[in-house]
């Protein structure tokens, strides 16, 4: 850490300097004589990147950011203020604390908490913010696994968020992720009352849960319908192979939840489909990660219009479905609308249809944006089709 960047003269020439191009600002002459222009720039990239993302961090005087690298890797506040809902107990250690803002709000639920991460600068970095934010929190600049090894602690809760092993193969499973959870379940189930392990949204639910043996629930966490991370949580009392999936929706002002087990889904059957009705529905990420395509159907009371388009429909509007809402204007079968289509602008979508969005917007030179959707898809008598809608 290069302290001088904590000067407040500097400080507020990182603040004025938020909007400027961060490569010129790297180029250009540091006007302080101990900090070198790509420091200034990388503090002034960073804590751009927090602004939402890490509204504490980038609100709070006095912040020393880590390159951009480590905001980018880092949990969103939003997801680590839902992180911090389902840990248990007062002894909680983060075995891959990484900048800190899981552990930070940890800290703020339990007495006790250690974080745990092998980069020395950022082990540092992390340290120096807690007190800037005023947590209590133990550091070890040491591997989270060989930490376990070195001690006998029991904790309540354990949170582990291994990454991707660089040139590891696109489609890839838990145990091709560092530090390697599989070989170390045992000690890690051994240590803990609580285990959670974060993952990215790209590997599979299913394939994971068949390497973990044994899980009580999944939750798949999705911000402004973007699926940000899955959370497999092992209760030593608790455990299943068929676990309870609880998709979580995060906004600022609400989280909405809807939960199901893959068991309900795998043996509920759907013996009709709809054709569109006046109110369509998109599904949020979360719930098409989670393969949730049947049982939503009964729970909300709508219809799915084929068994492969994930839209559905219904005569009135269900405003407590977990995804996007939209009342329908007009159906149009695709041979018809490529005819007839006189739109300019719109929000294109394509569900179980053979031509991209992208290809769609060339071929029928549309440009994206308005109030007007387009929804492009199949219908239940295998049509292709197109609504037009807005949102509702």
């Amino acid at each position: 850490m290069n302290k001088d960047l904590l000067n407040i003269e500097v400080q507020n020439f990182i603040k004025d300097n938020l909007n400027s191009d961060i490569p010129s600002l790297s180029l250009k002459k540091s006007p302080f004589p101990k900090i070198r222009s790509k420091e200034l720039a990388e503090q002034v990239d960073s804590k751009k990147r927090c602004e939402h993302k890490l509204p504490l961090w980038f609100q709070t005087q006095g912040i020393y950011y880590p390159p951009k690298l480590a905001i980018e890797q880092a949990s969103s506040e939003l997801a680590a203020i839902y992180k911090s809902n389902l840990i248990s107990g007062d002894d909680i250690i983060d075995l891959t604390g990484g900048f800190g803002v899981d552990t930070c709000f940890f800290a703020k639920k339990a007495m006790n908490v250690t974080h745990c991460e092998l980069n020395t600068e950022l082990s540092e970095i992390s340290k120096y913010n807690s007190d800037v934010l005023g947590v209590k929190i133990e550091y070890h600049r040491v591997d989270g696994i060989e930490y376990l090894h070195c001690n006998t602690n029991k904790y309540n809760t354990i949170y582990i968020d291994p990454s991707r092993r660089v040139n590891s193969k696109k489609v890839f499973l838990l145990k091709d992720c560092e530090p390697d959870i599989i070989i170390n379940l045992e000690l890690l189930r051994s240590r803990s009352e609580l285990l959670m392990i974060k993952t990215a949204p790209l590997l599979d639910i299913h394939s994971t849960i068949n390497e973990l043996k044994e899980v009580s629930s999944i939750h798949i966490v999705s911000i402004k319908n973007e699926c940000k991370e899955l959370l497999y949580l092992i209760d030593s009392k608790n455990c299943s192979n068929d676990p309870m999936i609880i998709c979580a929706l995060i906004a600022a002002d609400e989280t909405i939840t809807y939960s199901f087990r893959i068991s309900e889904e795998r043996n509920f059957g759907i013996t009709e489909y709809s054709n569109p009705l006046d109110f369509i529905y998109l599904p949020d990420v979360a719930l098409l990660k989670a393969g949730c395509f049947k049982l939503i159907t009964r729970d909300f009371g709508i219809h799915k219009i084929h068994p492969h388009t994930h839209l559905y429909t219904s005569d009135k509007l269900n405003s407590s479905f977990p995804g996007r809402k939209f009342k329908l204007n007009k159906i149009w079968n695709y041979g018809t609308f490529i005819k007839e289509q006189s739109f300019k602008k719109a929000n294109i979508i394509c569900r179980n249809f053979p031509v991209s969005p992208e290809n769609l917007k060339k071929k029928l030179k549309i440009s994206d944006g308005g109030d007007e959707y387009l929804l492009f898809c199949t219908s239940k008598n295998n049509e292709l089709i197109v609504l037009s809608c807005c949102r509702n």
